[in-house]
């Protein structure tokens, strides 16, 4: 039996899924974020590498015997790898790790970004526009031509707002302010504390050791922290507030361009707390009157099993036993 393995890979996560060629889904798991970015140094793609070489040492538990009442062997003959960070000019290099990590020849390994496959599993017919807010922050469709429409998604150091690494960016960035003004004032915000409780220490030194010794997907992972206090700190609660209003700039920006679309609310940062869905709505029925109707809905998307979904697919079509 073949099967196709589907990856969907972001700062924070990489979630992986395995399906058969009737779409049955065959096993599934998670291992560290990784980025296309990866590949620009050495050390990058050394933990490119790693994070493919544990996909594939956990795939020897579903690929190792068959089901009752099945024959032959298990293999994944086909990829589909859905990556932040990717450009067509890491398409190369990115088939040739996957390529050697699962032991299968390139033609068998399809790459797209993360966003492209959030939208194959949003809107098969390629009919709506998805905001996307992880680690980053990116609005994308696919139009009648095939081709990738997006806003945003430039990263954290251009923006990315309304992300997680944002949200974290921004509560440090009010905290240390504080602290510049009024030494200790930590003591009487819960958004500090739960950030320093987070981070391990309230001194600067355990702020710059642990900001600028993290990835920005790690980073990303204290606006969770900011979600734990916006309910007790006004500070906290308009970060979160503002985020919804950054993240609706998205979804208008794609509406002026490419009409009034639905909209698919994804992502983990919707999940930190009401207030941000809450907010964007409220900002995109301000913006979008002359766009009506508007329908936006709210996804928990589960691309990895697209990925895997469409990589079986194809390796059906292509005959491969």
């Amino acid at each position: 039996m073949c099967l196709g393995l589907g990856l969907d890979a972001g700062g924070t996560q990489t979630r992986w899924a395995l399906a058969d060629a009737t779409g049955l889904l065959r096993g599934e798991g998670a291992v560290a974020g990784l980025s296309a970015l990866l590949l620009g140094s050495e050390s990058g793609r050394a933990a490119l590498s790693q994070t493919l070489a544990e996909i594939a040492a956990a795939l020897g538990a579903h690929t190792a015997h068959t089901a009752p009442g099945e024959s032959g062997a298990i293999g994944v003959k086909g990829v589909v790898a859905g990556v932040t960070g990717f450009g067509d000019e890491h398409r190369a290099a990115l088939h040739d790790h996957l390529a050697a990590a699962f032991g299968m020849h390139e033609s068998a390994v399809r790459s797209m970004s993360d966003i492209e496959l959030a939208c194959k599993a949003a809107f098969p017919a390629d009919d709506g526009i998805v905001v996307y807010a992880g680690t980053g922050s990116i609005a994308a469709l696919i139009d009648a031509s095939g081709t990738l429409q997006r806003a945003g998604g430039r990263g954290g150091v251009i923006d990315d707002a309304g992300g997680g690494h944002w949200i974290a960016r921004e509560a440090l960035c009010q905290v240390w302010r504080a602290e510049d003004e009024a030494p200790g004032a930590w003591r009487a915000s819960a958004l500090a504390q739960r950030v320093f409780d987070a981070i391990g220490g309230s001194d600067w030194a355990a702020t710059r050791q642990w900001v600028y010794g993290a990835s920005r997907g790690e980073l990303g992972l204290l606006a969770r922290a900011v979600a734990a206090a916006a309910d007790d700190d006004p500070a906290a609660l308009a970060i979160l507030q503002q985020a919804g209003r950054e993240l609706a700039r998205l979804g208008h920006a794609m509406r002026q361009r490419c009409g009034p679309l639905p909209l698919a609310l994804a992502g983990r940062v919707f999940d930190l707390h009401p207030v941000i869905e809450d907010s964007l709505r409220v900002a995109l029925d301000d913006s979008d009157r002359t766009l009506l109707p508007l329908a936006v809905q709210r996804l928990h998307l589960q691309a990895h099993h697209t990925a895997a979904v469409l990589a079986a697919a194809q390796v059906k079509h292509s005959g491969n036993p």
